[in-house]
């Protein structure tokens, strides 16, 4: 049991945040991954599925060691998510119990110039709550083990300035994004694809919410920027 699911709840959740995601047009095709934690492993979802078409059942089951128990084949990235948990194990903080990875049009296109630093400013309050700093990481192709240390980096690094982050930006891939339930990571996706979204669509490029704001957020809300 994972919090106050069982396994098999967390298979239907799985499958429904897969699926609502497909619906709206957050994924496509069989691009985009989910998982999720348990106390003895994790539930991935199979390599090269169409997340709005998933079967509870065919959810790949791994051990700790990320040895597949049962399912279709796990996901190529596996990898990437043990990491991201890990390296939250690893600063001695409660890891997050489900990573969701999605090609979202919005994200992806603002990183096809290949950017530095991090993929969007402060611009409206509720990224800054729900979502907050997104660092990019530099292009690696899909699976790639540079790209889970790079991750696992920053989380780090982040976490030592304060300011813990909940997503990362993949260069030409897209976000993966991270929180203690399937719903709760959809939630810091859609922010963060439609924060995306509102940059493009902008007539000019927005200014960044100012100091004063930010700290208001950071008083009234906890937020971490």
């Amino acid at each position: 049991m994972t919090g106050a699911l069982t396994e098999s709840r967390l298979r239907e959740e799985v499958c429904r945040v897969g699926r609502s995601l497909f619906e709206r047009g957050y994924v496509h095709a069989t691009a985009g991954n989910i998982s999720v934690r348990l106390d003895d492993g994790f539930l991935i979802t199979p390599t090269d599925a169409c997340l709005g078409v998933l079967e509870p059942d065919a959810l790949a089951r791994v051990d700790a060691q990320g040895q597949q128990l049962s399912g279709a084949p796990a996901s190529k990235t596996l990898a990437l998510h043990r990491r991201i948990y890990g390296a939250h194990a690893a600063l001695g903080v409660a890891a997050p119990r489900c990573v969701i990875h999605t090609h979202s049009t919005h994200c992806v296109a603002l990183t096809l110039d290949d950017p530095q630093g991090e993929l969007l400013p402060p611009i409206t309050p509720y990224f800054v709550m729900k979502v907050g700093h997104v660092p990019v990481v530099p292009y690696h192709r899909p699976g790639a083990p540079e790209a889970a240390e790079a991750v696992a980096a920053l989380i780090a690094r982040y976490a030592g300035q304060g300011t813990p982050i909940r997503a990362v930006m993949l260069t030409r891939l897209g976000p993966n994004v991270w929180h203690d339930t399937p719903a709760q990571a959809m939630a810091v996706l859609e922010e963060l694809e439609e924060t995306a979204k509102l940059w493009l669509q902008a007539p000019s490029r927005p200014q960044p919410l100012g100091e004063a704001a930010l700290d208001e957020l950071r008083r009234a809300f906890g937020a971490r920027w």
